[in-house]
């Protein structure tokens, strides 16, 4: 692999990178996976987002080939998942490091690339870009277990990228990371994705989402419940209509009631109002004091995507 070759070369009749079709999977009574369906254009990257036990890991690990589904189908540009072409054609970089701490950053490139058969000049190029691409070229002898916690998440990407995929699973690639090392790794997706790599990228950090992808598929008891881009996501969920954002002060349970009869909810003892018009403030702030609540705070904003999450699922997006 070279700093300027692609990493995909879609045409309009090849396979999608990625299908899924009426996946099911089921653990004893538990189903983790309800009737999931879910296609991936080439060059595109998919941010999951959905709380924690919402089926996330369980369909990423599907697509990789690593669990035996109940019914439905998962292939990677057109190869059953599992198989050897899906394999060869898809990369993992899972939450947790799988790194070998006494190896140099070249020998753990070295070492995964062997477990894909790779040998030659061209596997020798394709340690070279790794290096380059996680900005380690200066630490490829250091042992990997001197290096920095940034340092290793990069180099866990890298090893997930050395048989060079055109479909990479990212699970969590910033978790544990400091702000600067996050930046890097926001580059090396940008970088990824000029090459036209197609990624699927699962995140709790909603500003991610955000940023790194096109669209967005918000999961939650094994479905996926809503996808479109993020705009759409928005527009869906509340159209023209703003927020109203208020701190109140009095019984808890008042507060609640009162909230809850004037149409809102509270998250985190932060009560949330959906409105048309900006007018409607001052039927709110009547409201309250009628109830004999004192109000500490009020923001106005328009919705984004961490107020289409909670209005879908009724939970952050780290619960």
């Amino acid at each position: 692999m070279s700093a300027n070759s692609k990493l995909a070369d879609p045409t309009a009749n090849s396979p999608l990178p990625l299908e899924v079709d009426a996946l099911v999977k089921r653990f004893g009574q538990v189903v983790a996976v309800d009737s999931i369906s879910l296609q991936l254009r080439s060059g595109e990257c998919l941010g999951l987002l959905g709380p924690n036990g919402a089926g996330k890991s369980t369909l990423i690990r599907a697509i990789a080939g690593r669990v035996i589904l109940d019914s439905g189908r998962v292939s990677v540009f057109g190869s059953a998942a599992g198989s050897p072409a899906a394999r060869a054609a898809l990369g993992w970089v899972p939450q947790d490091l799988a790194l070998y701490p006494r190896l140099s950053a070249t020998e753990n490139l070295r070492s995964f690339g062997r477990y894909y058969g790779l040998a030659g000049d061209k596997f020798e190029q394709s340690i070279v870009w790794c290096l380059k691409w996680a900005a380690l070229e200066d630490r490829a002898g250091d042992l990997t277990r001197n290096l920095s916690g940034g340092m290793k998440r990069r180099l866990n990407m890298a090893a997930g990228l050395i048989h060079q995929p055109r479909l990479v699973l990212m699970d969590e690639p910033t978790v544990g990371v400091d702000p600067q090392s996050r930046n890097r790794i926001f580059e090396m997706i940008a970088a990824l994705r000029a090459q036209g790599m197609t990624i699927i990228y699962t995140t709790h950090y909603m500003e991610e989402a955000e940023r790194l992808c096109d669209r967005i598929a918000i999961v939650d008891h094994g479905r996926i419940i809503a996808l479109d881009t993020r705009d759409a996501l928005i527009h869906n969920s509340f159209a023209s209509r703003s927020q109203v954002i208020a701190r109140l002060e009095g019984p808890a349970e008042k507060v609640g009631e009162w909230v809850a009869g004037r149409g809102g909810r509270l998250v985190d003892s932060t009560a949330e109002f959906t409105i048309e018009r900006p007018t409607e403030v001052a039927g709110l702030l009547e409201g309250a004091a009628e109830a004999g609540l004192e109000l500490i705070d009020l923001s106005l904003r328009r919705p984004n995507l961490e107020s289409v999450f909670l209005h879908l699922t009724g939970r952050e997006l780290r619960d």
